[in-house]
């Protein structure tokens, strides 16, 4: 029924008052109404930022909330109907009135002057007070709230507002209203913009929830995350067609890119009302990856460019400010804002878009931006003075931002080009040998030497690291320490070329076993990863990770590893160089410590980690994917992706990762019982290991890797004295280079081999020194992924007298780690208790995540049997625990029963 308040003739429209179902494919904004949980006794709390960020569903969460802890809660929307003071001062008026707070409404006619204004203030005031209960007042698209006269009212309501009445007001804008007093009080909340997009977890949930039976890898989730910058509103659209379309699965960015109801919802929800002039300025800005003001009056010729971003960032419209040392502030646009606006500006045609280009080119020379405007000049077309641009940043800034474009400016310039300025040939053959090419890098490098250029210094200066670059890519360690350790005593002019070659002399030194020879070139090259801005130093500091990896001491290696790897972050972005390299390390500690959903968050969607880096990242990285595949009882996806990733070594000419692809293939296939492919596999193996048996190095871990795999087979074909004799090959190289974790995996095998024989004496005695050394360096799942054929044995040693006291604790955490536990308490926040029980609904996915807890199912066997993260399954066990308004998965079992949810 519509009701009037201020006048008979004027009619309400009662939607207004109706908040927004909330259904199951909503995800509860937890982190977020918790804020507002904490916020709870607030005047006012306000929630700002941009169209499809959920506000409205934030807000309608907080209600549902605030309703079963009792609180008189009403629901107000607005629309552009409401700019007018009387149209907004009637449905606010109303809106007071469903909390049982009447006032004379008939008072504020017209522009409302001050003294009426006040006298109803003090009328609501005084009624809500008398009221004597916690009343709240959501109020939703407050940007359309426009004239004065009712932020005046707005403001005076909550100047004089009794301690038990709430405001909770979202808006697309920054309501203009003085706040400071009431900040200064501690009496407003706010959420702003750049809190309000998904983490990467709610995404993840998200698609748990929508998706059914389709189940994204943690690739396609990390990759649409930050496509979508946890933008919810894109997230249906991909939901939708995944649902209907689920083939499409493997072209998920042109499916964001694409999306026409993802289209329609910006050009309709986003830019219709904005000015034509606001909508320019923001089309022809969106080619560049960030812009200031400056950049944006100089590209567009518009003297308001600075007026015009300004607007748009106090609307919210999708714009984000980056982090920049300059006094003029940064901005990006959301990347499918940006792509948006990129393709409105592409219908005024390639000239346009390339004369922007080259305007933008320009500035960024100016004001000493080299990577960007050769970046811009290379879109614009004009690749002459891309080519030069390059050449001169080669002897002072030259870094790895350098590398994306210029591998674009290479497939584009002609082959003439390029010989006329050797320098940045040079800078090409460097670029390839980074980028695992380096079959190309040594055939130009050949190329340059027989030029005149190869005889001046600036030129043959460069000869040692771009030879030590191209034999790191060969894993030709001695090569690379014979170049480099002269080189390393003459600095070269270049930050970044003078890292480069550190890492390169240090990643020499490990693959060799000179442990004390790494320690002493960090001694003598001291950096502090917290102050350093170069990216090579990031690199050079993340071989130290590496190290303590090689050795097996884990613990350090993650602690260094995940450190440098959030700086490179942080400093550089997710996607870059230095990020993906030190992934690798950080990806393999996580493992290693058995935090697979972190390993599987740090490597997901790092194609550059898997298949462009040198090989030893290469390899790591790979097999770190295939066991977590394997642990998610996958191993058909983990073998094809081994195999896969074979063909692309194989390619590249790189052996060592090829070999491990091959070892884990090997087991693999053996836990499958398919023993006639995986002796074929060894076969291939023995024949690297034959062509590499007098290697050093890294190199030398081929055979090494073959020793392992034909024990594995020898093991299984029931013939241990073979598998001992293979076994000795590895034990020679673990022990020759210090390598912990082989040493570990040697001795398990070992013990089943003399176990089989039965040489109990032997066996346990491989057991106490595969214990004790893990023990030592903290090892974790190189025991557990031998525990199939190992654990029994390992059972039968718990209490011995044979080991000491750290080796025994360390066993008994293994078992631990293997036995079923109790299921430990979750408690549920307070403000979540209060719950209807008799009303409270459970998910498919909650069900069947109850069920297995009913079954004595540890949080990780649930996430291994349903195949989803572990970080999901605790997701859904708290939401469990809060809808049943219980504090322990056992009372929740009780719970669900009594309810009819469990039989």
């Amino acid at each position: 029924m519509q009701t009037s308040v201020t006048n008979p003739r004027n009619l309400l429209v009662a939607t207004k008052f109706s908040p927004p179902r909330i259904n199951a494919r909503h995800i509860p904004r937890n982190r977020l109404l918790t804020h507002l949980r904490e916020a709870q006794a607030c005047t006012a709390a306000f929630i700002t930022g941009g169209a499809g960020f959920g506000k409205t569903i934030l807000l309608a969460q907080w209600r549902q909330e605030l309703m079963r802890a009792g609180a008189e809660v009403a629901w107000l929307s607005l629309s552009h109907d409401d700019k007018q003071f009387p149209s907004f001062c009637s449905y606010l008026l109303a809106a007071l009135q469903r909390l049982g707070i009447d006032s004379d409404g008939d008072m504020l006619q017209g522009d409302g002057g001050i003294q009426s204004m006040d006298a109803v203030v003090v009328l609501v005031a005084s009624a809500a007070e008398r009221i004597g209960k916690e009343l709240y007042l959501l109020i939703d698209d407050f940007q359309h709230c426009e004239a004065p006269s009712s932020h005046r009212l707005m403001q005076k309501l909550l100047d004089h507002c009794p301690a038990n009445l709430h405001f909770i007001i979202a808006s697309r804008t920054a309501p203009s209203l003085s706040l400071g007093r009431l900040r200064m009080q501690g009496k407003v909340a706010e959420i702003e913009f750049a809190q309000l997009p998904f983490e990467l977890e709610e995404t993840r949930a998200f698609f748990e929830q929508n998706l059914s039976t389709l189940k994204l890898t943690a690739d396609e989730v990390r990759l649409i995350h930050d496509l979508t910058n946890g933008w919810p509103a894109s997230l249906q659209p991909i939901a939708t067609m995944l649902r209907i379309r689920p083939a499409k699965r493997s072209k998920l960015r042109s499916l964001l890119w694409k999306s026409t109801d993802l289209q329609s919802y910006l050009a309709e929800d986003v830019v219709a009302y904005l000015p034509s002039e606001l909508v320019d300025v923001m089309e022809r800005i969106s080619i560049f990856r960030r812009f200031n003001a400056d950049l944006a009056e100089f590209v567009t010729e518009n003297p308001n460019a600075a007026e015009l971003i300004k607007r748009a960032e106090d609307e919210n419209l999708l714009i984000y400010r980056v982090d920049s040392d300059d006094s003029s502030p940064w901005y990006r646009f959301h990347p499918l804002f940006g792509e948006f606006l990129a393709q409105r500006l592409s219908q005024q045609g390639q000239p346009v878009v390339e004369a922007l280009h080259l305007r933008g080119s320009q500035w960024f020379a100016e004001h000493g931006f080299l990577v960007e405007s050769i970046r811009h000049a290379n879109l614009g077309g004009d690749l002459e003075y891309a080519a030069t641009a390059m050449e001169q940043a080669a002897s002072g800034t030259w870094s790895m931002a350098y590398i994306s474009p210029m591998l674009h400016l290479l497939d584009r310039l002609p082959q003439e080009t390029l010989f006329s300025h050797p320098r940045l040939f040079l800078l090409g053959c460097l670029t390839y040998a980074f980028t695992s090419r380096a079959d190309t890098a040594e055939r130009w490098l050949e190329q340059i030497r027989k030029t005149d250029a190869a005889r001046t210094p600036a030129i043959s200066s460069k000869f040692p690291l771009l030879d030590a670059a191209i034999a790191v890519q060969r894993e030709d360690m001695q090569r690379v320490i014979d170049l480099l350790e002269p080189a390393c005593k003459v600095p070269l002019e270049n930050r970044s070329m003078r890292y480069a070659s550190l890492a390169g002399l240090a990643t020499a030194y490990l693959a060799l076993g000179r442990y004390e020879d790494v320690a002493r070139l960090y001694d003598n090259n001291p950096i502090d990863p917290e102050n350093c801005e170069n990216d090579m130093e990031m690199i050079f500091a993340s071989v130290r990770a590496q190290m303590c990896l090689t050795q097996g001491n884990v613990r350090e290696a993650e602690r260094i590893g995940s450190r440098i790897l959030a700086l490179s972050e942080e400093r550089f972005g997710r996607v870059s160089i230095p990020a993906n390299i030190c992934a690798a390390a950080a990806c393999d500690a996580y493992y290693e410590l058995d935090r697979i959903d972190d390993a599987l968050e740090v490597l997901a969607n790092r194609t550059a980690t898997l298949r462009s880096s040198n090989p030893d990242v290469m390899g790591r990285a790979s097999v770190c994917r295939a066991r977590i595949d394997v642990l998610q009882d996958a191993p058909k996806a983990a073998f094809a992706f081994l195999e896969a990733q074979a063909a692309h070594f194989n390619i590249l000419g790189v052996d060592r990762p090829m070999a491990y692809m091959f070892a884990e293939q090997v087991k693999i296939l053996l836990a499958m019982g398919d023993h006639i492919l995986a002796a074929q596999l060894v076969a291939k193996l023995n024949a690297l290991g034959a062509v590499h048996r007098d290697a050093t190095g890294f190199l030398a871990e081929i055979p090494a890797l073959a020793a392992l795999a034909s024990a594995r087979l020898a093991l299984v074909d029931c013939n241990p004295s073979q598998a001992l004799e293979a076994l000795s090959i590895a034990h020679r190289f673990a022990e020759k280079y210090g390598r912990g974790r082989t040493m570990v995996s040697v001795n398990l095998l070992a013990a089943v081999a003399h176990d089989s024989m039965e040489q109990e004496e032997e066996a346990s005695g491989c057991l106490v020194k595969a214990l004790q050394t893990g023990a030592r360096l903290g090892l974790v799942r190189t025991v557990l992924d031998e525990w199939e054929g190992v654990g029994d044995l390992l059972a039968g040693l718990k209490n011995s007298p044979r080991l000491d006291g750290p080796a025994s604790r360390y066993l008994d955490e293994l078992l631990a780690r293997t036995t079923p536990a109790d299921l430990p308490l979750e408690v549920v926040p307070a403000g979540r208790r209060n719950v209807d029980v008799q009303r409270a609904t459970l998910t498919p996915r909650e069900v069947e995540i109850l069920g297995l807890t009913a079954q004595a199912m540890s949080n990780k066997r649930i996430a291994l049997t349903l195949n989803i993260t572990f970080g999901t399954v605790k997701w859904n066990v708290k939401n469990i625990l809060a809808k049943l308004g219980v504090s322990s998965r056992y009372d929740a079992i009780t719970v669900a029963r009594q309810r009819g949810f469990l039989k």
